[in-house]
């Protein structure tokens, strides 16, 4: 079973569901592949507008992020430039993937969450993508260059296209195997339909 698993660098709870996807795949069989996504290009096609533009919920969820962190012991200090637009990252991702495979890939985008949320880095800063990705072992120069490259944007802008086509209208969300769950909070549900498949076959 594949999990397809859509996040965006920008949301908190995309940050918790990265610290557990892959630990629920391997307890059931499955396998994830990571899609970075924009959350504010999904939501202008859906008309929702994004949390931090909205007072009074953004008050709600940085309370209910910190409650959550909390309560399952993860660790919780964002950059100070948080919230903010992170488009950056996800490119980086991208490049990092079609140079040096999805382990690669994964392991960028793993460290740049706990950078973000844990370490209160801000990950905007190319820079600070610079030195994760040459801790990693990667070129520098070839990392900077090809974030920029036009090929990566295209398919970073296309990756939130086909993202909306496959009915993926936020973050976090998991495809697993077509079946469609939609935030940190649906994990559980999620976590008892992967059991579930598993038991079946």
């Amino acid at each position: 079973m594949v999990l397809d698993f859509y996040f965006d660098f920008a949301s908190g709870y995309s940050y918790f569901a990265a610290r557990r996807i892959e630990w629920l795949a391997a307890a059931n069989g499955a396998t994830v592949r990571w899609h970075p996504v924009l959350l504010p290009a999904l939501t202008q096609v859906t008309g929702v507008l994004p949390s931090p533009v909205v007072p009074v919920k953004w008050k709600y969820v940085t309370r209910d992020m910190q409650r959550t962190a909390q309560d399952e012991a993860i660790p919780f200090n964002p950059s100070s430039a948080f919230p903010q637009m992170l488009m950056a990252p996800g490119r980086a991702m991208l490049w990092v993937r079609a140079n040096h495979g999805d382990d690669a890939a994964v392991s960028f985008a793993r460290t740049c969450f706990q950078a973000y949320y844990a370490d209160g880095v801000d990950i905007a800063d190319k820079a600070v993508l610079l030195g994760i990705a040459e801790s990693q072992g990667i070129d520098g120069s070839a990392f900077l260059a090809g974030m920029e490259d036009p090929a990566i944007k295209a398919q970073f802008k296309q990756g939130n296209e086909d993202a909306l086509v496959k009915g993926v209208f936020g973050v976090p969300f998991v495809l697993a195997d077509g079946e469609p769950f939609w935030g940190y909070d649906r994990f559980p549900h999620l976590e008892r339909w992967l059991a579930a498949s598993r038991r079946a076959a």
